[in-house]
């Protein structure tokens, strides 16, 4: 484990396998090394051709807390500065492999001007179609609200009805399960995650539109056996982005498989 310091003096803790050319693997919202061990399995699969960093995003983990009473552009300039700080580390340039929400943040990063050689994107959830229902206009400032009263388990219960879509009668099942105090523990973290989709998960294409400036090598990936809303927003992005590939994983769903993407990433990136 290594640590770098962003441009706030934030704390990012990583860690690095492999030789090769950079590649930073991006968590999606409550993912961290602690309890996702897929990203370290990826990390293994690909660190024969590639070095291969995996972080902490910004208060979870062994990185640094931060603010969460700040504006949504400054939270998400906040997390690209991480990446900046990594890619740095990294020897100046680097390829960025962001999951879910993860994806949003490397996107973002790149429509800012970040140096990113590659971009590979495994279902950013975008809501561009009406077979699922918007999140709320206001889902950030609830989520800013229920932790600054000391409500954390009801923020987490709200990206899971809001943003994940599991209908409200699981998730108080879900409430008094052994996993809820986790959940809890980055709650934090998920206005972080809701600045970075923005106004991307409001059923609206024309909310991408914006990432028709990155001009980074792209690949857009979505599981074979996804829900179709996702795998409509992959199709949609794809559209948008002038350099851009899509291929869909036989048999993944959202929660994707090391084994299962990782020849596809070995492939583009090489």
């Amino acid at each position: 484990m290594a640590t770098v310091h962003s441009a706030d003096g934030t704390a990012i803790s990583y860690d690095r396998v492999g030789s090769g050319p950079a590649v930073i693997l991006v968590d999606g919202a409550t993912a961290y090394r602690a309890v996702n061990p897929m990203a370290a399995e990826l990390a293994e699969l690909l660190s024969p051709s590639f070095t291969v960093y995996t972080y902490d995003r910004r208060g979870r983990g062994q990185s640094g807390a931060a603010a969460t009473d700040v504006t949504a552009a400054d939270s998400v300039a906040a997390e690209i500065a991480d990446l900046d700080a990594l890619i740095a580390e990294a020897g100046g340039a680097a390829a960025l492999c962001g999951v879910s929400s993860g994806a949003v943040l490397a996107l973002e990063a790149a429509r800012a001007g970040s140096p990113i050689s590659q971009l590979a994107l495994y279902e950013p959830p975008f809501v561009v179609t009406g077979d699922r229902a918007p999140v709320p206009d206001d889902y950030r400032q609830r989520l800013q609200a229920a932790v600054a009263e000391g409500r954390r388990g009801d923020a987490a219960a709200m990206f899971l009805t809001y943003a994940v879509g599991i209908p409200s009668e699981y998730v108080d099942g879900m409430r008094q399960g052994p996993h809820w105090p986790g959940m809890e523990q980055i709650a934090h973290t998920l206005s972080y995650d809701a600045a970075v989709m923005g106004s991307t998960m409001s059923g609206e294409v024309k909310e991408l539109e914006r990432f028709a400036a990155v001009q980074v090598p792209t690949l857009v990936l979505y599981g074979g056996n996804t829900e179709p809303w996702i795998a409509a927003a992959a199709q949609a992005l794809a559209e948008v982005l002038p350099s851009a590939l899509l291929d869909s994983l036989e048999g993944q769903d959202h929660q994707v498989a090391a084994a299962a993407i990782a020849p596809s990433l070995s492939r583009f990136l090489g």
